[in-house]
């Protein structure tokens, strides 16, 4: 005997009608058969008939325990069908209940035990004035019928409960998706803003430190410090406008309706050479100017080969002018007062290459000051589909002034 496929719940109103109606079923059919037996000279033994409706009846009570022992109930009366005849209306009941609760295995093992027992019957009851082909074929196809239609609605059960549980998983997948989309989001604020806070903090502390340690330095010197550190603030702050602006943008723009994509290009990604709302390779000689104001020593040189900066794609130039004004500030920061070589090269289909250099003073330059700027930008880059090496470079053979590189490649496509 099969354990239950599915574990005991209290019936329902509509468990209960559909059981009260199975029942009725069953009794008004051994009712029906009761009485066509009593308008005809009952088959020998005499004793038979009697008990014959007693079976029946008890076969139409049994059927109350149908879900909780289908199996078992529906072999018992499987075996009783082949003696008494009463009991086949029970019995239908019970191969459709196996069919609808149990395995189609199970259901197939139940109803070949009931074509046994209709061949028993034939045999053992046969109808005067009827075949027994005709009795066994009539037999089956009631039987036949029963099982095909638990069958039936066995299956439908199955494909209810496999459609609600693949929308479920769907529903599942789009709370994740959404909740990846707004960790991404996240991580992009976060990255954008670690390098606009970090290139502009990084030239207040130049400033300001310029101002501690030279207090007698000359009035106008004094003001023109304190005039770059105020641009340097404020530009700070439209930087920041114009990164959380274009992030929650549903196409890229910028609040107020200017979009940084007007194009209408959902990807953010065009061929004119427009500028973005956020800063590019376009705009990379006025980071430099502003380096070159915080004292930096920057020497670029351009090797793209007659190609013009605004004709690299927005989301190379975006990733390509933030490589640049990370390897800076980290210059800045590790490596005060060193010249900086920034070398550009590439054309399209063969790629960006970016390569920042600058002295090692001291022992050296460290990969990482606690915070996650190289991660970040190896992250961004990876994102852009290019790829970053950094690390200490020697020159003479490894016998004079070690240097620090910063080395990128990104798509350009032809």
């Amino acid at each position: 005997m099969e354990a239950p496929a599915t574990p005991r719940r209290r019936r329902t109103r509509r468990d209960w009608l559909v059981d009260t109606a199975m029942f009725l079923l069953a009794a008004a059919f051994a009712l029906l058969m009761s009485a066509e037996r009593l308008g005809t000279t009952p088959l020998p033994p005499g004793w038979l008939f009697p008990l014959d409706q007693v079976v029946g009846a008890l076969g139409c009570a049994a059927l109350w325990l149908r879900r909780r022992w289908p199996v078992g109930l529906a072999v018992t009366l499987v075996a009783l069908s082949a003696v008494f005849e009463m009991v086949a209306g029970p019995m239908l009941a019970a191969l459709f209940s196996v069919a609808v609760h149990r395995r189609p295995r199970t259901s197939g093992v139940v109803f070949a035990l009931s074509v046994l027992a209709a061949v028993v019957f034939t045999w053992l009851r046969p109808e005067p004035g009827t075949p027994p082909l005709a009795m066994f074929m009539l037999g089956l196809a009631l039987q036949g019928a029963a099982a095909g239609w638990g069958l039936f609605v066995h299956h439908r059960r199955r494909l209810v409960l496999a459609q609600r549980d693949r929308a479920a998983r769907m529903e599942t997948e789009a709370r994740l998706r959404a909740e990846q989309a707004q960790h991404l989001v996240r991580e992009a604020i976060a990255r954008e803003m670690h390098d606009v806070l970090g290139h502009r903090l990084s030239l207040l502390s130049v400033h300001a430190g310029a101002l501690e340690f030279n207090p007698g330095a000359d009035p106008a010197d004094v003001a023109r410090a304190a005039r770059v550190i105020r641009e340097s603030a404020h530009q700070a702050l439209q930087d920041l406008r114009e990164v959380i602006g274009v992030l929650r943008a549903p196409s890229g723009g910028t609040p107020g309706g200017t979009s940084g994509n007007p194009s209408g290009d959902p990807s953010g990604e065009r061929s004119a050479p427009t500028r973005p709302g956020l800063p590019g390779l376009a705009d990379l000689d006025r980071l430099l100017a502003e380096s070159g104001e915080a004292g930096m020593r920057v020497r670029l040189r351009d090797e793209l080969g007659g190609q013009s900066r605004e004709a690299v794609p927005d989301r190379t130039g975006r990733t390509a002018y933030r490589v640049v004004q990370e390897a800076l500030t980290n210059a800045r920061r590790h490596a005060p007062g060193a010249e900086v070589r920034l070398r550009l090269a590439g054309a399209p289909g063969d790629g960006l290459t970016i390569e920042v250099v600058n002295d090692i003073p001291g022992a050296g330059q460290p990969e990482t000051e606690g915070g996650h700027g190289l991660i970040g930008l190896a992250e961004r880059v990876t994102l852009a589909g290019g790829r970053l090496e950094h690390g200490p470079l020697r020159r003479d053979g490894g016998t004079g002034a070690g240097a620090w590189q910063v080395r990128v490649w990104l798509p350009w496509p032809a």
